[in-house]
């Protein structure tokens, strides 16, 4: 059993060897930049997006998920998120359209950055990763479907949200301060 843990990790390494980090650090910037920050994702990758959000509300960052009751308007100064990782979701199109209308800036994290989704954003955050897109073949990872991806993101935003913690000024205890003492 251990070689399937050691082959998806080297798989995620695989990833992180082929990132592009100037990418990183451009989304890293707009992300510093935005005022309100929404943040939105579909099945898993949206339980990765969900993550993302909450530290970034714990950098002390306007952030909130596309859908909850408290998600703020959007507009000039703002940034939308997106995760798209096959290319394309009819959900993250019209949420993306929405924004861009009323001024917002979108940023799509994808798999794929020839996707409808990312050519129609202001900024692409590409992951290398395999997603339901392109998940057969003899190349393809040991983990199933787009697992490789979601992966990939948590490990991705985690390191975002490193590299944005320095860029603010945020301490680890004013990100600890902003946890909540309700669980």
């Amino acid at each position: 059993m251990k070689t399937l843990y050691h082959a998806a990790l080297d798989d995620l390494a695989r990833v992180f060897d082929r990132i592009d980090e100037a990418a990183v650090d451009r989304a890293v910037e707009e992300i510093a930049r935005a005022g309100r920050i929404a943040l939105y994702g579909v099945g898993r990758e949206g339980l990765q997006i969900k993550g993302f959000c909450m530290r970034l509300f714990h950098l002390g960052r306007k952030a909130a998920m596309v859908g909850d009751m408290t998600t703020p308007h959007l507009g000039t100064g703002d940034l939308l998120v997106v995760s798209a990782g096959p290319g394309h979701f009819s959900t993250v199109e019209a949420l993306m359209g929405v924004a861009r209308r009323d001024g917002a800036r979108t940023l799509v994290v994808t798999a794929q950055p020839a996707g409808a989704c990312a050519r129609a954003a202001d900024l692409v955050l590409p992951v290398p990763a395999q997603t339901m897109a392109d998940d057969s073949g003899p190349a393809v990872s040991v983990l199933p479907m787009g697992s490789l991806y979601e992966g990939a993101q948590c490990i991705l935003f985690e390191v975002m949200i490193l590299k944005l913690r320095d860029r603010l000024g945020v301490t680890a205890e004013a990100m600890r301060a902003n946890h909540t003492n309700l669980e």
